[in-house]
């Protein structure tokens, strides 16, 4: 096969179907780009635990079949990732990543060697996707064998060698660290391929690896893809391994009544949490379990799952099932055995019952409980944290800051923000003892302020310390917050916002569409006349030589038949009626005209130059050819080109039923945090909003808030109901949506200095400009206007809504 080339287009398409999340979407077009040669380099995409290095395989896969390979192997590092992933391409499957077009054979070392997948090896039009664990792979010894390796009859070589003679193999290799230069039998069964490229993802890349892509835990905790950590301590300073034990069972009781509350007001399933526990080793897990099932904690049938190397096939399979609302399961304690592989979305509570700094906080472990519940934060904290119990002294959390920087704190560019002491100086300066006060205490870590989404964002809380007794108060806010619902406020009014869709509908047909070679190559079919023919029989009998006498049928020699005789003047009329009457023109002139040279060049291949009165054709030619004429026609109306229209659908804001309340509300007048909810509006269509940004969109809130001109105000989140279509079909969701006191609705988008004049910040401003003339000038949806404003016009605005007009000019 000629060799894939980069389709930026490709990926767009594949983002939308697989609704894939940016960094996923990020990750593979630096993929795409970077193996467009198809040289066989090796490239490596670093992505924090959690975010979805699933969806990118199930993109990638897309991608590289769209494109002609027919040929993808994973690798895994076990059977534990290598089932997971057969189970992401097996549809029907929980784990089944659906939206895509491509349906790809997946081949294991169970269904290989069969006479099927055989045929499908050589077959250039199947895709192949190649599932195995690296231990299939590797060169066997004397002492083991690989079947892989092996001769299998309906392939004609063993498949290992067979993956060598393809021309399109790419191969991914998943938990890619795993294959390290250290790791010589691994790296070598990989390389050994000779694959046209090589891709590699990890959480955690291997030393003197340089991704071609990084999205880290920073990163994904501050863009809220992963719950944020909570590490609980105790303010009594006990950290027995019993009170440890008792507190996490307390703690993960309150995050169920939490989670479970937030689910029924949203008519959603519940999903149960499960508290996780690390221990050092067999024996030790063995005793945590059975402490855990007695009568104080978790004494239910199954509720407590022991995970070690060790465990029966059963106990196996109810983790697999620890997801399902039906599982009994409360507790998995494990033994390092599911640093890797293990993706689920309800670990709510983390123990481990080794150093705190070398294992619980790293990656791999705290990746277990990162993933959201509900898919995305909901703004109950509960909810949206995962809680590390950390019983150790305050002090000795925050003296350990290295191991809390070096994996939370992105590698290249983590800091504080400024003003900010360090968690240790904190800690010394405030006179802390050796176990800390009985307040909270909140370890605020921040990422170099960087662009998010459309704005440079400030910074974001990244990790908290908090002590058990606010942690617990925290849980019972949030089940009564749920109760709540964050409606708009009685008084303000419903918001009509026209948005204007596109639809892709097939252009208006015209006869103008059909060219005059495609009429006269039709017609050249009736060049000739269409005999009618009148067949003759002829009647014998005969004596035969019995004396009976018998009859038979013979063909005689038949005779051309009479026809009724069209003159072209009558022919012509016909042809123009057959098409004029079939109703896919509007009738007006020009296409009178078209219809007329359409028939013109159909008879003009028919041998037809000009009208002679005393050249006629038979009926038959003639009513045959207005059929063709006729097929013709409606071919290239049904192959009529397709065009994007717009048309507008009016949506009523805020739409209902409202999210619930958030529980970590706090007054307007507070300093900004991108996770806190913000009250005490007066004028806001609803009580509380949530920001993104200081210096554009929590400074415009205020200016609304407090200026006379402006009679009410909403935040518009993403996504939502309020956006603004653009050409290339993605959307753009402004910021906010204000009504003055005029009546003027206005589109209100806050940008950093440093982003305004990004071409697709340009790009989005210009469609929602386009989008208010088209709104005026319809003038059945009220004045509607976009303003841009950004942070050194918001600053100088001085909180005059008028100053801000007055510096934005508005079109």
């Amino acid at each position: 096969m000629t060799w894939i080339t980069y389709n930026d287009a490709l990926v767009e398409d594949i983002t939308a179907k697989l609704d894939l999340r940016a960094p996923n979407s990020a990750a593979i077009r630096a993929v795409a780009e970077a193996i467009a040669d198809g040289d066989g380099r090796e490239v490596v995409c670093s992505l924090a635990t959690g975010v979805g290095k699933t969806y990118i395989l199930a993109g990638l896969v897309e991608y590289l079949a769209d494109q002609g390979v027919r040929n993808i192997l994973v690798v895994t590092p076990g059977t534990t990732i290598q089932e997971k992933t057969v189970a992401n391409f097996t549809p029907g499957h929980a784990k089944y990543v659906a939206g895509g077009d491509v349906e790809p054979l997946v081949i294991t070392s169970e269904n290989f060697a069969r006479g099927q997948v055989g045929d499908a090896l050589h077959d250039d039009g199947v895709t192949k996707l190649f599932v195995f664990n690296v231990q299939q792979l590797i060169r066997p010894t004397d002492k083991t064998s690989r079947k892989v390796r092996s001769q299998d009859e309906f392939i004609g070589s063993g498949l290992y060698q067979h993956l060598q003679q393809v021309n399109d193999l790419v191969v991914i290799a998943d938990e890619h660290h795993v294959y390290n230069s250290k790791a010589k039998a691994f790296s070598n069964a990989i390389a050994d391929l000779g694959a046209r490229a090589l891709v590699g993802l990890t959480a955690t890349p291997a030393e003197g690896v340089v991704p071609i892509y990084e999205y880290s835990l920073a990163e994904a905790i501050a863009d809220g893809y992963v719950k944020i950590p909570v590490i609980v301590y105790r303010p009594d300073g006990r950290k027995d391994e019993q009170t440890v034990l008792a507190d996490a069972c307390h703690l993960l009781r309150i995050k169920d009544a939490a989670w479970t509350a937030w689910a029924e007001t949203q008519g959603r399933t519940p999903v149960h949490p499960v508290l996780f526990i690390v221990c050092k080793d067999i024996g030790d897990a063995d005793r945590v379990a059975s402490r855990l099932t007695a009568e104080d904690m978790f004494p239910g049938e199954g509720a407590v799952l022991t995970i070690t190397s060790q465990s029966s096939d059963v106990a196996l399979r109810a983790l697999a099932e620890v997801e399902d609302p039906s599982s009994p399961v409360r507790v998995v304690v494990s033994v390092n055995k599911l640093k890797e592989g293990w993706d689920v979305k309800n670990i709510g509570v983390i123990v481990g019952l080794r150093a705190l700094a070398s294992e619980t906080l790293t990656e791999q472990v705290l990746g277990r409980g990162l993933r959201l519940p509900y898919g995305k934060r909901v703004g109950t904290p509960m909810v949206d944290q995962v809680d590390l119990v950390a019983h150790e002294s305050y002090r000795q959390l925050l003296a350990n800051k290295e191991a809390l920087y070096k994996k939370v704190v992105p590698a290249a560019g983590g800091e504080f923000d400024e003003g900010r002491p360090s968690p240790a100086t904190a800690a010394m300066s405030s006179g802390a003892s050796e176990e800390p006060e009985h307040h909270q205490e909140t370890l605020s870590l921040t990422s170099k302020p960087r662009v998010l989404g459309d704005d440079l964002a400030d910074g974001s809380l990244l990790l908290q310390v908090e002590s058990m007794n606010d942690t617990v108060a925290q849980g019972e806010r949030d089940r009564k917050a749920v109760t709540q619902f964050r409606a708009k406020r009685p008084e303000a009014p419903d918001i009509r916002f026209p948005r204007r869709e596109q639809e892709v509908l097939p252009v208006r047909f015209s006869f103008s569409y059909i060219t005059d070679a495609s009429a006269r190559a039709e017609g050249a079919a009736y060049s000739q006349e269409f005999k009618v023919e009148l067949a003759r029989k002829a009647m014998e009998y005969q004596r035969g030589i019995d004396g009976e006498v018998s009859r038979q049928i013979m063909a005689a020699e038949s005779v051309d038949a009479t026809q009724r005789r069209i003159s072209i003047a009558s022919l012509r009329e016909d042809l123009f009626n057959r098409i004029w009457n079939s109703g896919y023109v509007e009738e007006t002139f020009p296409e009178s005209r078209a219809a007329e040279r359409v028939v013109r060049e159909f008879l003009s291949g028919a041998g037809v130059v000009a009208e002679d009165a005393e050249h006629e054709w038979g009926e038959l030619r003639a009513a045959q050819a207005a059929t063709a004429l006729g097929k013709l026609v409606k071919a290239a109306y049904d192959n009529r080109k397709l065009q994007p229209q717009y048309a507008f659908r009016v949506v009523t804001i805020p739409t209902a039923p409202p999210p619930v309340m958030p529980s970590n509300v706090v007054d307007k007048w507070q300093d900004f945090r991108k996770d806190l909810w913000y009250d005490g509006w007066e004028t806001s269509v609803e009580p509380v909003a949530s920001f993104d940004a200081k210096s554009t969109e929590f400074k415009l809130a205020h200016l609304f808030d407090e200026s006379s001109s402006v009679q009410w105000w909403l935040r518009n989140y993403e996504p939502g109901e309020v956006w603004i279509e653009r050409d290339n079909g993605r959307r753009y969701y402004p910021d906010f949506i204000v009504v003055d006191t005029e009546g003027t609705h206005w589109l209100v988008e806050g940008k950093s200095n440093d982003r305004a004049n990004d071409p697709e910040v340009v790009e989005k401003r210009q469609a929602a400009e386009e989008w208010a003339r088209f709104v005026r000038d319809h003038g059945e949806f009220g004045k509607w206007r976009y303003l841009f404003a950004t942070e050194a016009i918001i600053k100088n605005a001085r909180g005059s809504w008028e100053s801000l007009l007055a510096l934005a000019a508005p079109e």
